[in-house]
């Protein structure tokens, strides 16, 4: 007997001991809870939304409030509205809390990216990945980790380590660092890396790989025809890299790709066979899931209301993000453990995990948000990021003109700016630069005459700079860019001396592959603007390489570095 109360007293202390603080107060809150809340602290709600057409921004706060007191919901996703709105709304909602509520914000270049009022954001992705220096990357996420601490935020849902290998994928695109697979794995681990050091959760997305789509998931459900040994080689690779660096978390995307799951109509991020054996045993990943927006078609579509939580939930998932109605989504779940589709023992192991979570990433940066000067601190990193981006990313595509390399004539020249019908950032530098004449082109207004009229009022000048702006993000539309812009821009290059700076995204620069002279700036911003203007005169450098293939003539990491003068 005393042989038996001596190995039970030391199994005890072993097991104390393998115990961590995390995992006793996760117990702790745990126990406190109600079944109802337990279940409860799975799900993630939205605190507002906007109404592009009319940039009306409407705030859930009350709503949000009422979960938190009714069923102490566990997380709330922050969308739009000011820094002060945002702040406000969180401290209120955290002083009512029972159990610490985890906030999280869609941010992949930023809290600029949703606070649109008056937040800058930082440059995409994909300008990311023209860089050489994954230092860069690695100051990036850590900026964006000083932002969501200032606003009172845990987790940012990035970095996407899609690949980017369709360039018709509607919502990828600009959102990826490229198409090669180690770039976007290594810029992907610096990202987090930044993030994480500095006390934010990471969310590697969209588990299993979005990149090869051509059909948005907000509003139906891509296929992917692709073999497990294709997957495995392209787009599971970044996710394995970013898995064995210790990301935080994974978000699950909503798929259907056969060869992981060929029940009809099953997304991704409702399957078993996709989280719970490739995710989980295959790729050993133990981090943290977060289910895309269950409010999406590409789920709710064919698993309308509280069905989508409750098969999430089956399927493995920790967090239900953005269920469409959480008492119906409760309740759903509720009664799933009653048929015993769903265990009791299943919520307790998933809510400890985020309370786990929680412990680590809340509890640190959980005090109230000091609303002064809030605006000016969230953006007093991005100018000089910025500028530091588009120093390494601005690529030089194209340089049969001596004289643009550096351009350094005072007269003679002439700046077209397409896109735009007064003077911006780079208009204004040429103008200053070269004493330059400049003509302005609404695109929505160019036509043969027009066209004809331009041609002529050109023909003198021995230099002409276009800058191409206001451009879209959508291969649907050829990003915004019109054919008798093409043809326009085709016969000033012909007829003229000319240089390109296409200011967007770099797909639409496909368009210009056969210019004289072409330069790819990514993104149309004053500060990035204000950087090609120095190249083009000659006080920067081109270190840029194309992260995408955009036509036969320039393939992936294309690129010129460093143009000496032509003899």
């Amino acid at each position: 007997m005393r042989y038996l109360l001596t190995l039970q007293f030391f199994l005890l202390a072993i097991f104390s001991n393998a115990q961590t603080k995390a995992d006793l107060w996760a117990d702790s809150v745990y126990n406190s809870l109600t079944p109802t809340e337990r279940i409860s602290q799975l799900m993630l709600v939205r605190l507002s939304t906007i109404e592009m057409s009319t940039r009306k921004v409407t705030f859930f706060d009350k709503e949000v409030e009422n979960l938190v007191k009714k069923y102490n919901v566990g997380g709330v996703l922050v969308f739009q509205g000011t820094p002060q709105q945002q702040a406000n709304a969180l401290n209120r909602l955290q002083s009512i809390a029972k159990t610490p509520i985890m906030v999280s914000i869609d941010g992949e270049w930023g809290v600029g990216q949703r606070i649109l009022d008056s937040v800058a954001s930082l440059p995409k992705q994909m300008m990311l990945g023209a860089m050489s220096n994954p230092n860069i990357v690695y100051k990036y996420g850590a900026a964006i980790a000083e932002q969501c601490k200032r606003l009172g935020i845990h987790v940012n849902f990035g970095p996407v380590v899609d690949i980017n290998n369709n360039a018709l994928n509607p919502v990828i695109n600009d959102r990826s660092f490229g198409e090669d697979k180690y770039k976007v794995a290594k810029y992907g681990i610096e990202y987090m890396k930044g993030m994480q050091d500095n006390g934010v959760m990471a969310c590697a997305k969209h588990f299993p790989g979005h990149g090869d789509v051509s059909v948005d998931s907000h509003y139906d459900l891509p296929v992917i025809n692709k073999t497990i040994t294709q997957l495995e080689d392209l787009e599971l690779y970044p996710f394995n890299e970013i898995f064995k660096s210790g990301v935080g978390s994974v978000m699950i995307a909503h798929l259907y790709i056969p060869a992981i799951d060929n029940t009809e109509n099953r997304a991704t991020s409702i399957s078993p066979k996709n989280i719970q054996d490739l995710l989980r045993k295959k790729m050993g990943y133990e981090g943290l899931t977060f289910t895309d927006a269950l409010e999406m078609k590409g789920v709710q579509k064919y698993f309308p209301g509280g069905d989508a939580a409750v098969e999430a939930l089956k399927a493995g998932n920790d967090i239900l993000c953005l269920p469409l109605d959480v008492p119906q989504a409760i309740a759903a779940i509720e009664k799933a453990i009653k048929k015993k589709e769903l265990s009791w023992a299943d919520i307790e192991y998933h809510c400890k995990k985020v309370l786990r979570a929680k412990y680590e990433y809340v509890l640190p940066n959980i005090k109230p948000i000091d609303i002064n000067n809030i605006t000016a601190d969230l953006n007093k990193d991005i100018p000089h990021l910025k500028k530091l981006v588009a120093e390494e990313a601005i690529t030089l595509l194209a340089n049969k003109n001596n004289t643009f390399f550096p351009l350094t004539a005072k007269q003679d020249v002439a700046f077209v700016g397409i896109g735009i019908t007064s003077n911006n950032a780079f208009a204004n530098r040429i103008t200053a630069d070269y004493n330059a004449k400049s003509f302005f082109i609404d695109v929505r207004k160019i036509n043969a005459a027009e066209i004809t009229k331009t041609l002529a009022a050109l023909k003198s000048f021995k230099h002409i700079i276009i800058g191409v702006h206001n451009t879209t993000r959508s291969a649907a539309s050829n990003y915004g860019i019109t054919n008798n812009t093409i043809k326009l821009i085709q016969e000033i290059d012909a007829q003229n001396n000319a240089i390109i700076f296409h200011f967007g995204n770099a797909y639409g620069a496909k368009n210009w592959c056969d210019v004289k002279n072409l330069v790819v700036a990514y993104e149309d911003d004053p500060i990035i603007q204000d950087v090609a203007a120095d190249m083009l005169i000659g006080k920067l450098p081109y270190k840029g390489k194309l992260p995408v293939s955009i036509c036969n003539k320039y393939a992936l990491n294309s690129g010129i570095i460093n143009p000496e003068k032509k003899k």
